[in-house]
């Protein structure tokens, strides 16, 4: 295991009528946004969050007066900090911030984004590598979900140690190459849902205002999904995010669909969450396991986030879901399945019980991260003045 540092925690300053909290700016996979170290930011959960809609510029659906880029997968924030608990390195609650909303979410995960945390721990000093690779555990606040994430950290001409950013792996949805992130996520059934299978069912059948009798798969290993079958809202599987984002009523569909299941679910009126997330399946058409377009909820992913790619991926082992009508066969005791979607394809590894093959254990995939831009991120000292006067009068 790395060694946990306690290194000197940087200040938060102020700079004319701003606050200036330092911050990393980091793409995780397919998304990116601003890096905090929690202990940095305040304590109180609404001045938090009234300093993150800040920070990226919300509600402005350009996001014009923050670092946002007026669309959901660059609308992200992760806040970092040492475990305090056993079992677990690094802690993190990753914060989804809706362009036009005045909402911060912390109730989800994003895997994308969390290929960014140990990057980001290292480059803070909060865990100084000892070999050419650097693996640590960490644990999902939002969730509660443990995951082993695994570095690059070889020694540059001084000696010092630091994460290698440049490498020969490659995600479909971002250009070039990059070293790769590994992921291993442990216990991830029912992250949000409570279970696997929320209704205790492969498959229900719901009746949704305006659309009728649909079959859908209720699932969630890392991340709720509604899967269902393309057709069977009007689409084929096969547009592109642009189409769908475009046809009106596709997408009162999706979401009709999505409050319906959210009560189903267990998860009561989801309304103002992002999740469940919302993913359209049909048949394979480039040598993957399954096509997928994939909702966050309501705009439509340029891929397929990563607890959602192994969300389906596990559905697509289990006898009888929806997903498994149109997939392609999978077999073995740790098959990979790939899960295609508008950018390319997504492998995930699945480890299953050798006693139930129903049963998935583990789900292992690759992911990149970069380090983009580092300094201090300047709000408003009219949203937060940490200032010991600021302090003594807010007493």
């Amino acid at each position: 295991m790395p060694a946990v540092a306690a290194a000197r925690v940087p200040e938060v300053t102020g700079r004319g009528s701003q606050t200036a909290i330092p911050c990393l700016f980091m793409r995780g996979g397919t998304s990116r946004g601003p890096f905090f170290d929690a202990r940095l930011l305040p304590g109180d959960p609404d001045v938090r969050d009234a300093v993150l809609l800040a920070a990226l510029g919300s509600p402005d659906p350009r996001q014009i007066d923050g670092i946002g880029g007026a669309h959901p997968l660059t609308s992200k924030i992760g806040m970092v900090r040492p475990a305090t608990a056993d079992g677990a390195d690094l802690e993190w609650t990753f914060a989804q911030v809706q362009p036009g909303g005045d909402a911060v979410d912390t109730s989800s995960n994003c895997g994308n984004m969390l290929a960014a945390v140990l990057p980001f721990a290292v480059e803070t000093g909060m865990v100084v590598p000892t070999g050419d690779r650097t693996t640590a555990r960490v644990l999902t606040r939002n969730t509660g979900m443990v995951a082993e994430i695994t570095v690059a950290t070889p020694a540059g001409p001084s000696g010092v140690r630091h994460v290698a950013y440049d490498g020969a792996a490659r995600i479909d949805g971002v250009p070039g190459t990059a070293a790769p992130v590994e992921i291993g996520f442990l216990d991830t059934a029912g992250s949000v849902a409570g279970s696997l299978l929320p209704t205790g069912r492969v498959r229900d059948t719901v009746e949704v205002p305006g659309v009728g009798a649909v079959d859908v798969t209720l699932i969630d290993n890392g991340q709720p999904l509604v899967i269902v079958a393309a057709g069977r809202l009007g689409a084929t599987g096969y547009e592109t995010p642009a189409e769908i984002d475009a046809d009106e009523g596709l997408r009162a569909r999706v979401e009709a669909l999505r409050l319906v299941c959210g009560h189903a679910m267990g998860l009561g009126d989801v309304t103002a969450r992002n999740y469940p997330k919302m993913t359209l399946v049909a048949p394979p058409r480039d040598g993957g396991t399954l096509s997928t377009r994939s909702l966050i909820p309501r705009v439509c992913h340029q891929s397929i986030g990563v607890l959602a790619a192994v969300t389906a991926a596990t559905a697509c082992v289990i006898e009888g879901t929806v997903a498994q009508d149109v997939a392609a066969a999978v077999s073995g005791p740790e098959p990979t399945v790939s899960v295609e979607h508008p950018s390319g394809e997504f492998s995930v590894t699945l480890g299953r019980d050798p006693d139930d093959p129903q049963t998935v254990t583990r789900s292992a995939l690759l992911r990149t991260a970069r380090l983009l831009m580092a300094g201090d991120l300047l709000v408003p000292r009219s949203v937060w003045d940490p200032t010991p006067l600021a302090q003594e009068k807010l007493a």
